[in-house]
């Protein structure tokens, strides 16, 4: 065999996302582009902000000496200053340049970050449903997943998050707005959370890191409000990235930041820069730091994402679906009318609608729609929806 066992066996066991991309490759050509329904994948449509544009081609009209050349492994100090100066502000903590490592998405935040603290066997507990490529990044650093239910509201359940924090354990992942659920932590649970980590912390003398993952923090929709767990628990890491409120997945750029509460903070930065340098990142895209300094207050118009979901929650409800309306990203996370959440997926496919069953987010019994597709599109494909329900509604 050309490749590791291990690789080779997880290729097999891979994302349930990028399996149902590939087939919507294959029934596009079978059926033509416009007549599949695809909401298997969170890949942002919408247009990038105008601010966003205009920087871009500012910036790239640049030339001079070392324009494209290395920098310091945690990123350009003006473009980790200006994200400092913005965190100050949304949290009231007092960050700078030192508490910021400039990273390739959140992917290659967490990525370090689990890289600097694991030892082998140390654990690290994620809330189900969860975001399903952790499960690969903790393996990468030889950590131990352990996984915490949430309740039936698709909210962490406190109690069971208590049980599954060990004396192994190193770190939680909490993601908020959530992938795949849509909901948005409260302040009231995430001071709970905090209070909680706070004794675990206690009585397993050292700290437990709580990792925010938060590259929907911007797409919350009306009524609601993003709160920053920086405020409620001294040893908060946040990793994010700029993927999903200004349309640039593809551009691969974010940022980790150690809270300047974090016990001995400087250690834990100079290990996840080192770390940026050694997992083979080297530094963050020079021209997107450029960018992305200038723009620390720019986003897509959420509202035609909160538009979609109007549309097709309403149209769901409507058919009989059970799902709880998301207050943020452009997901949604419905029941499935049988209990075999891929079966029920299978079914869709026979009417050319492309989801994601919930097992691959360690949550069976749900399927996820990405609502980056057009109006158009997720009227066109309701009937879909309603013939693939109505098979199994009795």
């Amino acid at each position: 065999m050309p490749v590791s066992q291990k690789i080779a066996e997880s290729i097999t066991r891979s994302s349930w996302i990028r399996k149902m991309f590939e087939i919507g490759i294959i029934l596009k050509k079978e059926h033509g582009s416009d007549n599949v329904f695809d909401f298997s994948l969170g890949n942002p449509d919408l247009p990038s902000p105008l601010k966003f544009d205009e920087i871009l081609r500012m910036e790239s009209q640049k030339t001079g000496d070392f324009l494209h050349g290395y920098m310091p492994n945690a990123g350009y100090p003006e473009t980790r200053r200006a994200v400092a100066e913005n965190l100050s502000r949304e949290s009231g903590l007092p960050f700078s340049e030192d508490h910021i490592i400039m990273t390739c998405g959140a992917a290659g935040a967490i990525n370090v970050l689990l890289k600097s603290i694991l030892d082998p066997g140390d654990e690290v507990v994620v809330i189900a449903p969860y975001f399903a490529e952790y499960n690969f990044y903790i393996d990468n650093h030889q950590g131990a997943r352990v996984v915490s239910e949430t309740n039936p509201e698709l909210l962490p359940d406190l109690d069971d998050l208590d049980q599954k924090i060990g004396k192994r354990t190193k770190v939680v992942i909490m993601n908020s707005p959530n992938n795949p659920s849509g909901r948005v932590y409260s302040d009231k649970l995430l001071k709970e959370m905090g209070d909680l980590l706070q004794r675990k912390s206690r009585e397993f003398g050292r700290p437990i890191y709580l990792l925010a993952d938060e590259p929907y923090k911007k797409i919350i929709f009306e009524g609601w409000q993003y709160h920053s767990p920086l405020r409620f628990y001294r040893n908060t890491i946040l990793a994010t990235s700029f993927s999903k409120d200004l349309s640039v997945a593809g551009e691969r750029i974010g940022y980790l930041a150690v809270s300047p509460l974090v016990d001995d903070w400087k250690t834990l930065i100079d290990a996840a820069t080192f770390c940026n340098r050694i997992l083979g990142y080297i530094n963050a895209p020079a021209l997107m730091q450029r960018v992305v300094m200038h723009v620390l207050d720019a986003e897509v118009d959420v509202s035609v994402y909160e538009r979609r979901r109007n549309i097709m929650c309403d149209a769901l409800t409507e058919i009989g679906y059970d799902l709880i309306k998301p207050e943020g990203t452009f997901y949604i996370f419905p029941r499935t009318p049988i209990s075999d959440d891929v079966a029920f997926v299978r079914e869709l496919q026979k009417h050319l609608v492309l989801a994601t069953p919930g097992s691959g987010f360690q949550r069976a019994g749900h399927f996820r729609i990405a609502l980056c597709v057009s109006e158009e599109t997720i009227k066109r494909s309701i009937p879909g929806f309603r013939q693939a329900y109505e098979k199994f509604k009795n």
